[in-house]
């Protein structure tokens, strides 16, 4: 008899030794289970759940993260003396075994050693084979893991119907909630789902059999815990479960960016606040359809909250699943060129240089810069106009002239600096850079207006929660930033309706059309946030309805009205005045110290120590004889003289007042002496020929091609005189131009004198081609 129990346990011994080596692990439990990933909102809302590798719903989760209510009732379920035994519980194995082949009531005695021992390797274990297989399974993996992995892993691949695994994954499909938030009665019906999926998997409502179950469960749970009593009546109320269908599928173009990086993270959890990425979305789909009319078919926005960099929405197409504008292309990310978006960093790159201070007057006259004669976008100019104007108004000539004034850096080296990729050489762009000729991202776009908010500190998007907050770096000074802004700020609304009923927080903006209406942008800064809308193809069809003003603006503002709306206690985060900021008196007129004759001045910031500093000389005062009626000389008489203040302004100035009906009255010809008693006043400028300019000629034509002269002058020059070295040319009036044919090649130097005597000088070369 004991030699054939000792062959029975021997053989017993072999079987559970061969059934234990199908299961030796290779790796950490952990390791040995795909999973799925969850993208989180900032408040760990649930954006999206992948599918795992094997194409299960299965988010691991970590014991820790879990509701305590629910590890509590799984052990109380299902294993009471999960902390005690080996892996197998021989008391509930002789219970099973007598129910199952005494009576024939099929009774369950695996622990939840045994469980995942059958979940992890497949085992078949209704079969007496199988069932050792199970239990010697159980034994290894209770030798090689601890009690805490063992439970984690049962818990991550509990079944709960169709292809969701794990109460991680279960807790989000079925009540939108990570599994540490579940509530006691939640807790109850995961734990009994599993035992099976098939019958208590819900649908929306709650299975008769799982309310009924959950409630049994309930009062085992009485007995450990009265004090549950409590919360009986809540238990009672069925529960309502989410349907698989139902999953989040949000923000879709920045879950698919923050997962393409995501390596083998389970849980992204991003900056996103789900209600403004809602309010984005339903913004631009309601606003594209609207203007369908004229052709706006896509749109992308951005929100940043400027005070920590956080992205909080982010569309990226009017709509994902719209192939026809292929809507899964992610314009945050895309390059596009900014038309004039990007003015304001220049006219602050040009405050920091000592070019200009809001007030300075600047010069919209058609202008060549070398080979680059860029025009307004209206085709007009304006004449003199202040820098605070001239970017509200978008003017181009004023900007083109910052830009070819900048130093170190110049715009170019600017974006460098601010992370613009891609950019071409120098050369690529000159000074059409300027005006979009570059292409930046809307991510790369909404950092420098973010920068305009920081006081001058360029920092990094923030898409996680879990990223640092970047330090930053300087690229613009604290008074710049300030003058920037605060210029923005008196940008007027495009829509006088929408005005009536204006933000009541301040709105600093700006537009940009890029070249052949491709892209149509607004940018800005409200409240603590920074905002850019983009209006465009992505394929780069044009569309002469694709202007910024036009239809990024209106996009832009109804994003702005809705997220005050909805955020009623939204503020402005406190923006104090740079200590190295004042407020002087200007001449209106010119921009400069105001002289005694000016009599028009304003007030305007200025940093003292780097504006520009100097006396106006647009009024000045002119000692007129009464009796020539020309300007008077040292040896007039008093009694025959009198003063007269008038505006002094070039010439090419002057033609362009008088083109907008505004002709400015024109001091007096000189007189004939050869000292006026006036001042010296300022000396013509040569606008043609080019400076630095080659002229290229046809040998055959020689004598009959010619080259054009044109010299600007003060408004008291009435005549200018052109001379080549030392000979005589021709006589002109200012700002129009006169043909000189030269003799030959060669150098020459170019000389025009005013009739003050005022001279200005210019080097012209000469080349012969046949």
């Amino acid at each position: 008899m004991k030699r054939w129990l000792r062959l029975v346990l021997a053989t017993l011994l072999v079987l559970l030794v061969l059934a234990a080596l199908r299961c030796l692990p290779h790796a950490s439990l952990r390791a040995q289970v795909a999973s799925s990933t969850a993208v989180f909102d900032a408040k760990d809302r649930l954006l999206r759940l992948t599918l795992a590798s094997d194409q299960q719903y299965r988010l691991w989760t970590p014991l820790e993260q879990i509701a305590p209510n629910f590890r509590e009732a799984l052990l109380l379920h299902e294993d009471r003396w999960f902390r005690w035994h080996p892996g197998v519980n021989p008391q509930g194995l002789l219970r099973a075994a007598l129910a199952t082949y005494g009576d024939g009531a099929r009774q369950g005695g695996s622990t939840i050693t045994m469980q995942l021992a059958r979940l992890k390797y497949d085992l078949n274990t209704r079969t007496k084979l199988g069932k050792l297989r199970q239990i010697a399974c159980a034994l290894w993996l209770e030798a090689r893991y601890s009690k805490h992995d063992i439970v984690e892993t049962e818990i991550n691949l509990l079944p709960y119907g169709q292809n969701i695994q794990g109460v991680g994954a279960a807790s989000l499909v079925y009540f939108g909630k990570t599994p540490d938030q579940l509530t006691l009665a939640e807790s109850l019906a995961l734990v009994l789902i599993p035992q099976s999926p098939a019958a208590r998997a819900p649908d929306g409502a709650e299975p008769a059999s799982l309310r009924t179950a959950r409630l049994r469960l309930f009062a085992d749970w009485l007995v450990q815990h009265p004090q549950a009593r409590s919360v009986a009546e809540l238990m009672a109320a069925p529960l309502h479960f989410r349907a698989l269908e139902q999953l989040p599928f949000a923000a879709p173009h920045l879950s698919n960016a923050l997962l393409a990086q995501a390596g083998h993270e389970t849980a992204i959890h991003t900056t996103l606040d789900s209600a403004l990425q809602r309010l984005l979305e339903e913004r631009i789909r309601s606003y594209v359809k609207h203007e369908s009319r004229i052709g706006v078919v896509n749109a992308s926005a951005m929100l940043v909250d400027t005070r920590d960099l956080s992205v909080k929405a982010l569309v990226g197409s009017a709509d994902f699943f719209n192939d026809a504008i292929a809507g899964q292309v992610n314009g945050g990310f895309a390059k596009r060129s900014p038309g004039s978006a990007l003015k304001p960093f220049l006219y602050a790159l040009a405050m920091d240089q000592g070019l200009i201070h809001p007030l300075s007057v600047l010069k919209d006259a058609p202008t060549a810069f070398g080979p680059f004669a860029p025009e307004n976008f209206d085709g007009n100019f304006v004449g003199p106009i202040s820098a605070h104007d001239a970017l509200i108004r978008s003017r181009n000539i004023p900007a083109v002239s910052l830009a070819a004034r900048l130093s170190q850096p110049d715009f170019y080296d600017f974006l460098k600096l601010a992370g613009i990729s891609q950019l071409a050489s120098r050369e690529h762009y000159g000074l059409a850079l300027t005006l979009g000729g570059g292409e930046v991202t809307m991510e790369e776009m909404i950092r420098l207006y973010a920068m305009l908010a920081n006081r001058g500190l360029l920092r990094e998007l923030r898409y996680r929660r879990d990223d640092p907050p970047d330090a930053g770096v300087r690229l613009l000074s604290e008074e710049a930033s300030f003058m920037v802004r605060d210029i923005l700020k008196d940008n007027p609304r495009p829509d006088e309706v929408a005005a009536q009923t204006a933000s009541r927080l301040p709105v600093a903006w700006k537009t940009g059309t890029s070249w052949g209406f491709r892209d149509a942008w607004t940018a800005g800064l409200f409240g603590p946030y920074a905002l850019v809308v983009w209006v465009g193809n992505f394929d780069g069809s044009g569309n002469p309805a694709f202007v910024g003003v036009q239809v990024a603006a209106p996009l832009f503002f109804e994003i702005v009205d809705a997220i005050e709306a909805q955020q009623p206690s939204l503020s402005e985060p406190a923006w104090r005045i740079p200590a190295n900021l004042v407020r002087v008196k200007v001449c209106t007129a010119s921009g400069d110290l105001p002289n005694s004759d000016c009599s028009q001045t304003s007030s305007t910031w200025f940093i003292p120590g780097k504006s520009p500093i100097r006396l106006s000389s647009v009024h000045r005062r002119v000692w007129v004889n009464l009796q020539t009626g020309r300007q008077a000389c040292p040896g007039d008489s008093p009694a025959s003289i009198k003063s007269e203040v008038y505006e002094f302004w070039p010439s090419d100035l002057q033609r362009l007042f008088a083109q907008a009906g505004m002709p400015r009255r024109r001091p007096p010809l000189a007189g004939n002496c050869t000292q006026a008693l006036n001042g010296s006043g300022v000396p013509p400028t040569i606008t043609s020929p080019l400076s630095g300019a080659t002229y290229t000629l046809r040998a055959a034509r020689l004598g009959k091609e010619s080259v054009p002269l044109s010299a600007n002058a003060d408004a008291d020059v009435h005549a200018v005189y052109w001379f080549v070295g030392d000979n005589f040319v021709a006589t002109s009036t200012p700002g129009t131009t006169l043909q000189w044919a030269p003799p030959g090649s060669g150098r020459y130097v170019l000389r025009v004198v005013d009739d003050h005597g005022r001279a200005d000088t210019r080097e012209l070369r000469v080349e012969l081609t046949q």
